[in-house]
């Protein structure tokens, strides 16, 4: 049995089955964890979403900011649905759309498993949010994405502000847990989200910092995997381990595995081109990991890594070039991309 999460697919089927192929994925026996965004930019988000939804028994599912903006699409008129791009148009004009959306509105904000000894989520936590206050504020979201007012959720979770406090209530309470949770990249201690700043550590504005690096932030006791960066690449610092390493881009798919003694990481490329989203720039191709020495296999040539492992001890992320593309998400104009997410 083996547990792995993969990072952000964002429509890449052919790659997400390579990628299941490599690990050796075997439904009878293993588990998979998805960081979110299954969806948009990849050009085969319906098969994408039909093969996700296809192992719902074998694994577990974080919603992420693009599919939430399908969520939030499909809740739409047909005649607004035909204003967006083919790739979630082909979803929500499909005939078994109502199933696949169906079930990934009743997917979670956050996953926690204290005995394997991890939780995930798609982007980030607030400085301040345990794992049990993490818990609780997704919880808080996902009453209304599983109940009946689910329409009115999808049209009230548009925009940047207000910043998280403890104090909110109503669809600000509910819109600020959504942008922590699928949209954070950088934060102040406060945890006030730095929309605008999507690059790699050290581009930000001042003030800001890493969600993961923010002075006087929680200890959380469990490790944590998470999505969403690709600029930052495969990072593993302060018990997160962020696996977005830009599959849809150019970069690679990654699965982490989670139930082992040591971290064991395998990729596959990604797309060979990067999809275009009309009016926005996509990013520089993300740059390659450092790779530590492979050990000897006893033969002299390696570690003998037949499944295209690799093995690293935990470090910190060191700024490397690169961004991030476009798409409309919660916390922007549901109607237009927005530049960065």
């Amino acid at each position: 049995m083996a547990i792995w999460a993969i990072g952000d697919l964002q429509g890449c089927y052919d790659v997400t089955r390579r990628l299941l192929e490599k690990i050796n994925f075997d439904p009878a026996a293993d588990r998979l964890w998805f960081c979110g965004d299954l969806v948009n930019r990849g050009g085969q988000s319906l098969e994408t979403l039909r093969l996700v939804h296809s192992l719902r028994e074998h694994s577990a599912v974080v919603l992420g900011n693009h599919d939430l903006s399908l969520l939030a699409i499909g809740a739409r008129s047909e005649e607004e649905q035909r204003k967006v791009n083919p790739d979630l148009q082909r979803v929500v004009l499909a005939e078994d759309r109502d199933v696949l959306l169906d079930w990934l509105r009743l997917q979670k904000l956050v996953h926690v498993d204290r005995e394997l000894g991890w939780m995930m989520f798609h982007a980030g936590l607030a400085p301040k949010w345990t794992v049990a206050l993490a818990e609780k504020h997704a919880r808080e979201v996902e009453q209304q994405l599983h109940g009946n007012g689910y329409r009115k959720l999808f049209r009230n979770m548009y925009g940047d502000k207000p910043a998280w406090s403890p104090g909110l209530s109503g669809y600000d309470r509910s819109r600020a847990i959504i942008n922590i949770f699928t949209r954070m990249r950088y934060c102040t201690p406060s945890g006030r989200i730095g929309m605008e700043d999507k690059g790699t550590p050290g581009t930000q504005a001042q003030g800001m910092y890493p969600w993961f690096e923010v002075p006087g932030r929680v200890e959380r006791e469990l490790k944590m995997v998470c999505g969403h960066w690709s600029a930052l690449g495969l990072t593993i610092t302060q018990g997160v381990h962020a696996i977005d390493t830009g599959a849809v881009w150019g970069g690679k798919l990654t699965a982490l595995q989670l139930d082992s003694e040591e971290l064991r990481v395998v990729q596959v490329p990604g797309r060979d081109m990067p999809a275009v989203v009309p009016g926005v720039q996509p990013p520089r191709k993300p740059q390659p990991e450092r790779r530590t020495a492979p050990r000897p296999d006893g033969n002299g040539n390696g570690n003998g890594n037949e499944r295209g492992e690799q093995r690293r001890r935990p470090r910190r992320h060191r700024p490397r070039g690169g961004g991030n593309g476009g798409t409309s998400q919660p916390g922007g104009n549901p109607h237009k991309p927005a530049p960065g997410e």
